[in-house]
């Protein structure tokens, strides 16, 4: 009887750490996200910032979300889209005088859900010459909201010495 029991109670047992090791068919599994479609979906709104930038609309500039903050170098963090514009409407002459800006993507990482995207990216500024006035690199952290990415933080460094 006693063994009996012994057995009916490792049974049990046995059964129970068989149940405990299945796995969860009803946990979400991560989506694909395929991160060459991403970095090239960024490098589009780099495109497309330094094309509204270029035309010197910088009202018009969807790259960032409402809340983002930008920080700017000598000075300290731009918080709102608005302040953001503003800045860079208050300094057009001294940042483009009629410079091309371009942007490029190097790199981006994204966690499985893509829900996040940081940009590791490198900027140049030419003048209407061709010659290079300005260069640098970036990071910039996008968030997706309504299924398109928004820049809710960036920040640039110039690689040219300071004069």
């Amino acid at each position: 009887m006693k063994i009996r029991d012994l057995k009916g109670l490792l049974f049990l047992i046995v059964l129970s750490a068989m149940a405990g090791c299945q796995t969860d068919k009803t946990a979400k599994v991560s989506p694909f996200v395929d991160k060459e479609q991403i970095k090239k979906e960024i490098q589009a709104k780099e495109d497309e910032f330094a094309s509204v930038f270029n035309s010197g609309e910088i009202r018009a500039i969807g790259y960032y979300a409402e809340d983002a903050m930008s920080f700017a170098q000598n000075r300290p963090a731009l918080v709102g889209r608005a302040a953001i514009v503003e800045y860079y409407q208050a300094n057009m002459d001294s940042i483009s005088k009629n410079n091309t800006i371009t942007f490029t993507t190097n790199e981006v990482f994204v966690p499985n859900d893509g829900s996040l995207v940081v940009e590791i990216g490198y900027y140049k500024v030419v003048d209407p010459a061709g010659n290079l006035v300005n260069s640098g690199n970036y990071m910039s952290l996008f968030e997706k909201r309504d299924g398109k990415y928004v820049s809710i933080r960036d920040m640039s460094t110039s690689d040219l010495p300071l004069e």
